[in-house]
């Protein structure tokens, strides 16, 4: 009796997963039409469905960011009073994210790749004058300060391999994400694989949509809004007490995995360096923007907006709703950049994954 008791329950709770499987849509959409191979075009009729063999994988060094919907804008008070960041709700459809910011040696790969492979259609001269880090950033962009030694070790010396790349221009930026394609392509297509969408800079909603890590009116990318835990220790790296730059535990940068990630995954989204994104910066952004992906998307404009604050800055330019800018072919000491990848395998959002 004990047996058959066990096995009936067993047979019940079967049933009961089966048919709230069936209610919110799963056996459907796993089991049915489409399950098998289809030619396209059978007996006069057109049963084409899913094409197999395509599936989007996480890209090496990225995290899935959901899809989602939040309130962009100022997290806190507008301290210059300009007006320009007012709060509006935006929805974002999933994609992929590097988990830290572009490091040296990611990056040492593409210019590399570039001197082997480009320089007859590039020239020598272009490549190091557009793409290869501008080094020098370390004495020029702060007067009366002894950057040389970062000028000659931080992007050639081993000890800062792991350290976010800098003194790479928005231009630069792009072309490393439009680089890291085709070097994904071509393998794809040597292997007989479909092609699975471009890396590319995020848009400004993506990337504050990341770094809130799902927390919708998160001030930091760690949610609460102090610079330090409860045991005194600053969580980003950045410019705090007017000044003490080693009171964070680095004086300049900081490897690009420091500190704890956020709720996605994702390291250094407030301080570290600050990041491009694909963005033209305007004044109106938000007037002229649709809240679905937003994004604008101006060739003309020579201003691009940069988010997340860098060693350099205070607390201010850390805040996820905090924006600014700086010309495309300027190249920072403080400035470097990640790039992202459209999810199209997972383009249901928070509703549509519950049914």
């Amino acid at each position: 009796m004990k047996v058959f008791y066990r096995d009936g329950v067993k047979s019940l709770l079967l049933i009961s997963a089966l048919m709230l499987m069936q209610s919110c849509g799963f056996i459907k959409s796993k089991f049915g039409k489409g399950g098998k191979e289809e030619s396209g075009i059978a007996n006069g009729e057109i049963t084409a469905t899913a094409r197999k063999g395509f599936k989007q994988t996480t890209p090496a060094g990225m995290v899935v960011i959901p899809s989602g919907s939040f309130v962009m804008g100022q997290a806190d008070e507008d301290i210059a009073s300009s007006m320009n960041n007012m709060n509006r709700r935006v929805t974002i459809s999933s994609f992929f994210m590097d988990d830290t910011e572009i490091t040296n040696n990611e990056y040492r790969q593409f210019v590399n790749a570039l001197l082997v492979d480009s320089v007859s259609v590039l020239g020598e001269e272009e490549i190091m004058s557009k793409y290869y880090p501008d080094t020098t950033v370390w004495k020029k962009d702060f007067a009366y300060s002894n950057g040389d030694p970062f000028v000659e070790y931080y992007y050639q010396h081993p000890g800062f391999d792991t350290y976010p790349v800098v003194g790479v221009s928005w231009i630069g930026a792009e072309y490393f994400a439009k680089w890291r394609t085709n070097l994904l392509h071509d393998f794809q297509n040597k292997e007989g694989q479909f092609n699975s969408t471009g890396f590319r800079l995020p848009t400004e909603a993506e990337w504050e949509w990341a770094a809130r890590g799902g927390r919708a009116v998160a001030k930091y990318p760690w949610g609460n809004p102090y610079t330090m835990n409860a045991k005194g220790c600053f969580l980003a790296n950045f410019k705090p007490q007017r000044g003490n730059y080693d009171a964070d535990g680095y004086p300049y940068t900081g490897p690009a995995n420091a500190y704890n990630p956020n709720d996605f995954g994702l390291y250094n989204m407030a301080g570290n360096v600050a990041e491009w994104t694909s963005d033209a910066y305007t004044d109106n952004a938000t007037a002229i923007v649709w809240d679905m992906n937003p994004q604008y998307n101006n060739p003309d404009e020579p201003r691009k907006v940069v988010k997340g604050g860098s060693w350099k800055d205070i607390a201010y330019y850390l805040q996820t709703g905090t924006r600014t800018f700086e010309f495309e072919t300027e190249r920072r000491a403080f400035i470097g950049f990640r790039c992202v990848m459209d999810n199209v395998n997972d383009r249901g959002g928070a509703r549509a994954r519950r049914r």
